[in-house]
């Protein structure tokens, strides 16, 4: 795997291989050593596995990190993991013939280094499962510690039901979809999220947030009706629709549609529809990552009246989707994503009255 890792990135004239490692203790010694601009870090190694070097990584020199991901279940979860401690994205390694899958990631790993380079490291902070009601009642003292700043929406469900939020983001979002959606309160809007992320990650990405948020976190699935109280992560190479039949709105997911800016899911899909289906009565989040998908969803979004939160620069991996959000003039807040859960509830409010 390192020769033929070596071979795809060596190939293009923009990237220089300058080193490799055949285990995480080497792997920390040679970034100290050769100082290199992007580290590509396998999960399983022997004496030290990928994620306890991306944390020594982070201790002693911070570097761009692009994890090779098994697509297994225990793949999944150790990328999660890393991608916690500080490694800006990751790529599903190879399964089966590895001549015969080559071309299918060569430009995908590409990219993604080539993404890395620009990147900001952030070392983040793990969040811990939020304590239910009963255990807050129980421990009195540590009720300011563990309790939500964000009050929850004074609204019945049916109420709730006839705005949204969608949550759009690419690389290094996924920590910081898990922060916000864990500091929101447990009544909300539908909440849909569009992570650019590949088959085989969503489902656990959605289990891994839902067991740290008040809110009830799905992998969203075809032709379920959409509730209140409820985030609807869309699946790994499927758009994800939103479509209103009567008084019901429902999800429909497509994987025959072409990439929308290179990617399916695709923010702009998703947005462009929730458009149409809630109008001026949504709430548009646009997080980290490179390129300008959003963009023009969300502009459609705002023409119909709807608020639009873009993620700051300074907290963002790479400024990219919300940078094109912001010159288009559409932002109403532009937040870090610690302050973000707020302004969510705030513009809830004032859109429900």
């Amino acid at each position: 795997m390192r020769k033929v890792l070596s071979d795809i990135l060596n190939s293009d004239p923009e990237i220089e291989v300058i080193g490799t490692a055949k285990d995480g203790v080497e792997a920390v010694e040679l970034v100290q050593k050769l100082e290199p601009d992007v580290v590509t870090m396998d999960v399983e190694m022997p004496r030290m596995n990928g994620i306890e070097a991306v944390k020594k990584i982070m201790e002693i020199r911070p570097t761009p990190i692009v994890m090779v991901s098994a697509l297994t279940r225990e793949g999944s979860r150790a990328t999660f993991e890393a991608l916690e401690a500080g490694a800006v994205d990751f790529v599903p390694k190879p399964s089966g013939s590895i001549s015969l899958d080559i071309r299918k990631i060569g430009e995908e790993i590409i990219r993604k280094v080539k993404a890395a380079a620009r990147a900001k490291v952030l070392v983040r902070r793990r969040i811990s499962r939020p304590t239910t009601t009963t255990e807050t009642i129980a421990k009195p003292e540590e009720k300011r510690e563990v309790v939500s700043e964000v009050e929850p929406l004074p609204y019945p469900d049916e109420v709730l039901k006839r705005m949204c939020v969608i949550i759009g983001s690419s690389t290094g979002g996924p920590p910081v979809v898990t922060e916000i959606i864990s500091k929101l309160p447990g009544r909300m809007p539908p909440i849909f999220v569009v992570q650019h992320m590949p088959p085989g990650f969503t489902k656990l990405f959605a289990e891994r947030i839902d067991a740290v948020s008040k809110l009830k976190v799905k992998e969203a699935e075809h032709g379920e009706r959409v509730e209140a109280n409820t985030v609807y992560i869309a699946p790994g190479d499927y758009h994800m629709l939103i479509k209103k039949r009567g008084s019901n709105v429902y999800i429909h997911l497509d994987n025959q549609m072409p990439k929308v800016n290179g990617t399916r899911p695709a923010v702009d899909v998703t947005a462009e529809t929730v458009a149409e289906v809630y109008g001026g009565k949504t709430v548009g989040v646009i997080l980290t990552g490179i390129g300008k998908d959003g963009a023009y969803g969300f502009k459609k979004i705002k023409e119909k009246g709807g608020k639009i939160i873009a993620q700051s620069k300074e907290t963002c991996v790479v400024f990219g989707m919300p940078k094109a959000v912001i010159e288009l003039g559409i932002a109403d807040a532009i937040l870090p994503p610690s302050e973000i859960p707020k302004a969510i509830v705030k513009f809830c409010k004032e859109i429900l009255g």
